[in-house]
């Protein structure tokens, strides 16, 4: 454990890991139940699944880069568990990054 110390493992670092895994996980099982054919969407270029996937992780992580920069990380609510469990406005720009890999999934 003391090779990973460097990283902030909390709840939110797990989740995305989570996450992450299991929707390459998805898309891999995806490329073998269903092939795939290209498409073509309103970029005007032929797209895949995976080329639709990278667009999509792209945009979340500029949106969350633009969220921190201009809005910050504050809470916004504070659940009545325990001691308090304060949620994070970054969860609001999550929101908006999962809109927008399913704009991305449905039109590109």
């Amino acid at each position: 454990m003391e090779n990973i110390a460097w990283m902030a493992w909390t709840l939110p670092t797990a989740i995305f890991f989570v996450m992450l895994a299991l929707t390459l996980g998805v898309m891999t099982w995806l490329g073998v139940a269903y092939p795939e054919a290209e498409r073509v969407g309103i970029l005007r270029i032929p797209t895949t699944r995976g080329d639709r996937l990278f667009i999509s992780l792209v945009l979340s992580a500029v949106i969350h880069l633009l969220w921190i920069a201009s809005v910050g990380t504050d809470p916004i609510a504070t659940l009545p568990i325990g001691e308090g469990v304060e949620i994070s406005s970054l969860w609001l720009a999550t929101l908006i990054s999962l809109v927008s890999a399913v704009a991305i999934f449905r039109t590109v």
